[in-house]
């Protein structure tokens, strides 16, 4: 499949997979703290690739392990734990709205710092991808004034966090493949993950019903969510560019607000424009 075809697949997966991943969240806050489901999702994300990726690690030279450890801290571990905490107080479906800033973290982050250069029709599609963003988020937060918009800081430095990431993972670890980079993310993070969850004190709690329900959610989230899903977004930055790789944060909140419906959530008439100006965002960002 030619590369054009193939990136705009990619895209797709990962928007239905990641859009996915807040509902999944929001499930397994019911028997789990935010610092339990962030290392339960590390862990079984770790599992899982080392089962399936243990000989890629021979591929990555020691000189590219520092990039490595860099990348596992900014595109999984903090936001992980932060994606948690924030949900705690706010909807899922606006997290995902939230997550959609990360294009722009990326273009600012990496044309000043990456010397990476963005033509004018990404610009703008960043731009308007970003404006549709701020409709949904304004329009949520006249819909839900109970929900504690301060969490919404945490969200946008995990976004931060995410251009960090891709911007690394483009300049430094594209010879890699990306199953040799994701599974070096997580055996770096399997054992900080264990040691904040066995503070946690999950494992006083793990024999409780309600907690083995929502262990499930976090399974998938973890080795779908996370795992596989990271693999599919390290191959995606590989053959395209790190603001079209990061504009699948503008359709995850389309994947999202469909399951916050499924969850009694509302989409006004109002979120239907702003996800229709993100779908033109996208477009004008993935334009050569």
């Amino acid at each position: 499949m030619m590369t054009k075809q193939l990136k705009w697949v990619y895209l797709s997966v990962l928007s239905l997979i990641w859009g996915s991943s807040f509902i999944l969240i929001k499930k397994g806050l019911i028997g789990l703290t935010a610092f339990q489901l962030g290392s339960l999702r590390i862990i079984f994300a770790s599992l899982f690739l080392l089962l399936i990726g243990f000989k890629s690690l021979l591929k990555i030279p020691h000189h590219q392990w520092k990039y490595i450890a860099l990348t596992s801290l900014f595109g999984t571990f903090v936001p992980a734990y932060l994606f948690a905490i924030a949900e705690t107080q706010i909807d899922s479906s606006i997290t995902a709205i939230l997550n959609s800033l990360t294009p722009l973290n990326t273009l600012i982050l990496g044309a000043s710092f990456f010397g990476i250069t963005f033509r004018r029709s990404q610009i703008w599609g960043v731009i308007i991808g970003l404006l549709g963003s701020m409709l949904l988020v304004f329009n949520g937060a006249v819909n839900h004034p109970e929900q504690n918009y301060y969490y919404a800081i945490l969200v946008l430095i995990a976004s931060i966090c995410y251009a960090v990431n891709v911007n690394l993972i483009k300049r430094y670890l594209s010879d890699l493949t990306p199953l040799s980079i994701t599974t070096g993310n997580f055996l770096i993070l399997l054992f900080p993950a264990l040691g904040i969850l066995f503070f946690s004190n999950f494992f006083d709690v793990v024999h409780v019903e309600k907690v083995q329900h929502s262990l499930w959610f976090i399974l998938i989230l973890g080795v779908v969510g996370t795992g596989i899903a990271n693999v599919i977004f390290f191959k995606l930055i590989q053959v395209s560019s790190p603001v079209f790789a990061t504009s699948v944060t503008y359709l995850i909140p389309i994947v999202a607000f469909f399951w916050g419906l499924l969850d009694h959530e509302v989409l006004t008439f109002v979120q239907c424009i702003g996800a229709f100006i993100i779908l033109v965002g996208v477009y004008l960002s993935a334009k050569k």
